[in-house]
């Protein structure tokens, strides 16, 4: 079962809504004790712009982490002995699910998960007014555990976890 702390799950809702309408991404680390979350820049409408017919979604829909990122993650975690939580990112006014493009996305080109130990956390995130919007997050794993998180105005309520 995925658990992650309060912070860092308030940390993933303000970097949503940051980006929104546009999907944000990134990547959680922990020591062990602490975690750490890594914004990634969503390179996604970069790509749309270069060439829409292999990136036929923009950032509203899709995501695409910045390689430089995520090269950066890696040093950090074979420097300073963290390793890779979860990855995560956001679904704006869509609920939070893995889709068929996440899922596609997260797999090599042979089929297999390209890191079938690490979930994946998505976060939804509905109507822009910062006062009142309705968040939902979910982590997935390979293994079939999902974690449901509610947060409302602000303010984590729902846990829970299920096994598919």
């Amino acid at each position: 079962m995925l658990e992650l702390q309060r912070d860092t799950i308030k940390q993933i809702y303000i970097h949503a809504i940051e980006e929104f309408p546009n999907e944000c991404c990134g990547v959680i680390l922990t020591d062990g004790v602490q975690e750490f979350v890594r914004r990634c820049k969503n390179i996604q409408n970069e790509r749309h712009a270069e060439d829409p017919e292999t990136y036929p979604r923009d950032a509203r829909t899709a995501y695409l982490m910045d390689p430089d990122d995520l090269i950066k993650i890696h040093r950090e975690v074979d420097t300073e002995g963290k390793r890779i939580k979860a990855f995560y990112h956001s679904h704006p006014n869509e609920d939070a699910y893995f889709s068929e493009k996440d899922r596609v996305d997260a797999l090599q080109p042979w089929g297999e998960p390209n890191h079938s130990d690490i979930p994946y956390v998505v976060i939804s995130l509905f109507n822009q007014q910062r006062d009142s919007t309705r968040v939902n997050c979910c982590a997935y794993s390979w293994l079939g555990v999902t974690v449901s998180i509610r947060i409302r105005d602000g303010k984590i309520t729902n846990v829970h976890t299920a096994s598919s």
